[in-house]
C-alpha cells in the first residue's frame, strides 16, 4: 500500500505483529498504528499473511518497497519457509526495489548462511538458500500461472534486495552493523532512527573484533600491512530521523549532523528522514514545549529543543534537503 514514508514508494506487509527488543522500540509507531487493521489484537502476536505474497507480482510499475512496515521479516516468531516465500517473490520481481530492515540481524545472518533440506523431484537433500528460494519461486510460479515473471535468471544475493539494520545509539550500531556486515546483500544500509544517542560509524564493533571497522568504507582500523587484507562489505545507505509521535523523545543536532559528514568523508549516500516532533531551529514560542538534549560528553554542548510536531519540524538540515540515495 502507498505510504508516507519519505525514503520509500510503497509498503508491503506479509507479516504483522512484532515484539520489542531495545530502547529505539519504546515509542513504536507500527505498534500505535496497529489497532486500525488489526482490531482486538496484540501487536506481540506475529503472523504470517500467505494471502499478500504476490502483491509485488501485480505492481507492473518499478517502485522501492519497504518490506513489513508493521513487522520484522527476521522475526523469531516468522517460520523460515515464509521467509524463503517472501525472498522467492522479490525474485520473481527484479523491477522493484525491495527494502528490508530488521533488529534482528543474527537471525537474518542466520538465515542466509545455513544450509537447509529439501526436496527437489523425489530426492531430499541439503542446498543453500539461493537453491531453496529458486526452487520456492518456480512453485510459486506453476500456483499463479496468470502471474508472468521477468527473472529469467538471477545472481546471489538478489540485486534488488536491499539489506538494512535499524539502530538508535552506538551500542546498537556496535552490535548490530557487523552483522549486517557479515550477510550476503548487493546493497545494505543503516537506519539510524529514532536516534537516541551519537554514533560513529567509522569505528563499529565489539571487544571480540581485533581492529575496529569503518562501516561506511568496509576498512579495518588496522596496521597498513593488514588493512586490505582486512577489507570487506560497507553500509552503502545511512538513513537517519528523530522521532514522532506523542512521547517522542528529541535528538540532539550535532547527531545527525555527524552522520551526515560521516557519510560526506566517504562518500556514502545519506538521507535526512525527519527532525521528528522536535525542532532545533528559530525562537520557540512559550506554548511550545521545550526540552534541553545533552551531547554526551560535551556538557557546553547542550541544545535546546521546541516541540513545534513532526510537520513544522520538517527535515532539513542546516538549511538543506538530504534525499540521496545508493547508486
Amino acid at each position: 500500500m502507498s505510504t508516507k514514508i519519505e525514503w520509500t514508494d510503497e509498503t508491503w506487509n506479509p507479516i504483522s505483529g512484532c515484539s520489542k527488543v531495545s530502547a529505539g522500540c519504546k515509542n513504536c509507531y507500527a505498534e500505535r498504528l496497529f489497532p486500525r487493521p488489526y482490531p482486538g489484537r496484540a501487536f506481540t502476536d506475529v503472523r504470517t499473511h500467505p494471502d499478500r505474497l504476490d502483491a509485488p507480482l501485480r505492481w507492473r510499475k518499478p517502485r522501492r518497497i519497504f518490506v513489513n512496515s508493521m513487522s520484522d521479516l527476521f522475526h523469531e516468531d516468522v517460520p523460515d519457509e515464509f521467509i524463503n516465500q517472501v525472498f522467492a517473490v522479490m525474485m520473481l520481481c527484479p523491477r522493484h526495489d525491495f527494502q528490508i530492515l530488521t533488529k534482528r540481524p543474527d537471525n537474518m545472518r542466520r538465515w542466509f548462511t545455513i544450509g537447509r533440506s529439501i526436496e527437489e523431484k523425489g530426492f531430499r537433500r541439503v542446498a543453500p538458500i539461493d537453491v531453496i528460494v529458486s526452487v520456492t519461486a518456480d512453485r510459486i510460479l506453476s500456483g499463479w500461472q496468470s502471474k508472468r515473471s521477468e527473472a529469467v535468471g538471477f545472481t546471489w544475493p538478489l540485486g534488488n534486495v536491499w539489506l538494512g539494520v535499524s539502530v538508535e545509539d552506538q551500542a546498537t550500531a556496535d552490535e548490530r552493523i557487523p552483522l549486517l556486515l557479515d550477510t550476503p546483500a548487493a546493497i545494505r544500509f543503516v537506519s539510524y532512527e529514532p536516534a537516541l544517542g551519537p554514533i560513529n560509524l567509522t569505528d563499529v564493533g565489539d571487544d571480540g573484533w581485533a581492529y575496529p571497522i569503518n562501516s561506511l568504507t568496509g576498512k579495518a582500523d588496522a596496521p597498513k600491512f593488514l588493512v586490505d587484507r582486512l577489507s570487506g562489505p560497507k553500509v552503502d545507505w545511512v538513513i537517519a530521523g528523530g522521532e514522532s509521535g506523542p512521547h517522542a523523545r528529541p535528538a540532539h543536532p550535532d547527531w545527525f549532523r555527524s552522520a551526515r559528514d560521516q557519510c560526506a568523508a566517504a562518500g556514502v549516500a545519506f538521507f535526512f528522514k525527519q527532525w521528528g516532533e522536535f525542532s532545533p531551529g528559530g525562537v520557540p514560542c512559550y506554548s511550545h514545549q521545550l526540552t534541553q538534549v545533552e551531547q554526551p560528553g560535551d556538557p557546553l554542548a547542550t541544545w535546546t529543543m521546541a516541540r513545534v510536531g513532526k510537520k513544522a519540524a520538517g527535515r532539513l538540515l542546516d538549511g538543506r534537503e538530504h534525499s540521496e540515495y545508493p547508486a
